[in-house]
This record gives C-alpha cells, structure tokens and sequence, in this order.
C-alpha cells in the first residue's frame, strides 16, 4: 500500500503504536481520527473517553425518561 498525502489537519492517533500520524498510513483499524490538528490526535484516547462518559450519562438520562414518559 502507498502512502497516501494528507491535507492540513488530517491528523490520526494510531493506538498499536501510541503515535501521531499526519495523513493516513496506517489500517483504519489502528487509527482513530482525523483530527483538526496533532494535539488534538495526541489527546484522543482523552477526548474518547470524554464523549463516551457523556454519552453513558444522556443514556442513562433517556432510559429515565422512557421508564417515567409523563413526568415533565
């Protein structure tokens, strides 16, 4: 496979290697990405483990919701 040339702020963070990428050269199965910019790559794990946590508490949130649907 070549390498393909990344545009500006085409960043990945790879987590076999823990490394930065800049353009994709890596499966897409190690990479999680893009990002805007390499610092942004660089706290992905941070980022992800971020949205998840938001995303478990608007789950629990509309689980609420759904158990009780005519409370305001």
């Amino acid at each position: 496979m070549g390498t393909q040339v990344a545009p500006d702020g085409d960043f990945f963070f790879n987590i076999r290697t823990k490394m930065v990428e800049h353009g994709r050269k890596s499966p897409w199965e190690h990479l999680m990405g893009p990002y805007d910019t390499r610092e942004e790559a660089e706290r992905a794990l941070e980022i992800a483990q971020a949205r998840t946590a938001n995303w478990d508490k608007d789950q629990v949130e509309w689980d609420q919701e759904d158990a009780h649907p005519d409370t305001p």
